[in-house]
């Protein structure tokens, strides 16, 4: 199978138990992000997943509209929060974290 990739999206799963698979030959993407259900989303056929390890995620393919809409499909399910910093987050994105409550 032979891919042509111009346009790569990395997106790192941050979180206790926050775990990926892929199956289907790329065609499932599976997420395990502390939901009592698996989140299972169908990867579009102009869009190729690969998953390393089991929290780093890349989309990738020719065209990069529609490869920035997976990836921000795949981001929507666990977006970060801003007090511990868990969720779906891009590589290359920097999450300014909130102090929370102070105690006296």
């Amino acid at each position: 199978m032979l891919i042509e990739a111009k346009f790569f999206r990395f997106l790192k799963i941050v979180g206790v138990g926050y775990k990926v698979r892929v199956e289907a030959a790329g065609r499932l993407l599976f997420l395990k992000l502390g939901y009592s259900p698996e989140v299972e989303l169908i990867v579009p056929p102009a869009v190729c997943v690969l998953c390393f390890k089991n929290n780093v995620i890349c989309c990738t393919r020719i065209d990069t509209q529609r490869v920035h809409q997976f990836a921000a499909a795949i981001r929507s399910c666990k977006p970060p929060e801003v007090y511990k910093g868990k969720g779906i987050m891009y590589i290359d994105e920097v999450i300014k974290k909130k102090q929370g409550k102070k105690s006296k």
